[in-house]
């Protein structure tokens, strides 16, 4: 078998079986999805064009994006101990080509995947995101009340903003003070019993306000009536973050990431997380397909139902991972950076050990 021949036999097994794999899988969640939601689907009288094309069309990149390791593993297990199972692999090595070399078109597949998700879950799946997570909003989850309480928002190099409540139905905040501080020092600070956006001048109305401007020892104070403003604040600030970092694209992300950054956000690891884990997953897909060769290139007895189950039980380790890291980044336990790479960087330890160890 001539090597360029061998590489396109085994990647057109490799990548028409990861097609069926996904197809598989997400006719799976599809159905259970709808077994869970078809309360709320009847509940409001949705038709099934709304319910295929706003819901199950744009919620099929989502998951084809999120289980892609799974189903690169499992694409890969089964190809190779199908060729194992048959003696090719064992004909291939024999013909004189290296394990190395026969590796190359899993590698080749695996990058051809890794760019396609980049490239998906970066700027495809983030349009479709925001019209799957609207339609949740509105027909499965429940109506969205900003519960923060004693808030505070640094919009500005200077300029810190406090609200005691919000309520984001009516965009009305309460106990509002804009105060600004430079060098440690307080030079003024604008309050207000309630703030109320207004959509149509696209400003904030405040009723009566008063303003305290400090110089030193000396304190000047102005009261006044009703008055717009306009901040670097909108009720957008105060909506729902549901699902908030699956709807943004990278460059929406990487804005949103530094707006967070300048106003002191608690919340920052959660989205930079995202960003580097967008990253990670085209090299995790590549040494998973090498694992996953590792593993399943032995024959064995009983068929290669076994090495498929340890397949699955891998990849979802590897998923598993990947939440565990998500969650210690969310609460600061670790840089988001490493967070995203720490799966990744288990897994090529654990490839390496297995290259060096399991027989082939």
């Amino acid at each position: 078998m001539k090597l360029k021949l061998l590489d396109s036999y085994i990647l057109k097994k490799f990548l028409t079986t990861f097609v069926f794999v996904v197809i598989i899988l997400i006719a799976v969640i599809c159905v259970i999805d709808f077994v869970e939601k078809n309360d709320d689907f009847i509940q409001h009288n949705l038709s099934v064009k709304i319910i295929l094309v706003d819901y199950y069309m744009n919620m099929i990149p989502h998951y084809i994006n999120m289980l892609s390791p799974i189903t690169v593993f499992i694409a890969t297990v089964f190809v190779t101990a199908k060729l194992a199972s048959h003696t090719e692999i064992v004909a291939i090595l024999s013909s004189g080509v290296s394990f190395k070399r026969m590796l190359v078109p899993y590698i080749m597949g695996s990058i051809v995947i890794g760019i396609f998700i980049f490239f998906f879950a970066s700027y495809v799946i983030p349009t479709a995101n925001k019209t799957r997570v609207a339609f949740e909003i509105k027909y499965v989850k429940n109506p969205y009340t900003f519960e923060g309480r004693n808030v505070h928002f640094r919009i500005g190099p200077d300029s810190y903003a406090y609200l005691e409540s919000y309520n984001n139905h009516a965009n009305v905040g309460y106990k509002f003070t804009l105060e600004t501080i430079r060098k440690q020092e307080l030079i003024q600070k604008l309050s207000s019993e309630s703030i109320r956006w207004d959509s149509t001048k696209q400003k904030w109305h405040m009723d009566a306000y008063t303003l305290r401007t400090f110089n030193g020892d000396k304190e000047t104070v102005v009261q006044g009536g009703a008055i717009d403003t306009t901040l670097n604040l909108l009720p957008k600030d105060f909506a729902s973050t549901y699902r908030l970092k699956e709807t943004l694209t990278n460059a929406e992300l990487n804005k949103l990431i530094d707006e967070k950054i300048l106003r002191g956000a608690t919340d920052v690891e959660m989205y930079m997380t995202e960003k580097y884990e967008r990253m990670s997953y085209p090299f995790a897909i590549t040494v998973l397909t090498i694992i996953g060769v590792i593993l399943s290139s032995r024959k064995v007895r009983g068929g290669v139902g076994l090495q498929i189950a340890l397949g699955f039980v891998l990849a979802f380790i590897f998923i598993i991972f990947v939440m565990m890291s998500r969650s210690l980044a969310s609460v600061g336990g670790i840089p988001p950076q490493l967070a995203a790479f720490v799966p990744l960087a288990v897994f090529t330890v654990i490839g390496i050990v297995l290259y060096r160890t399991v027989p082939r």
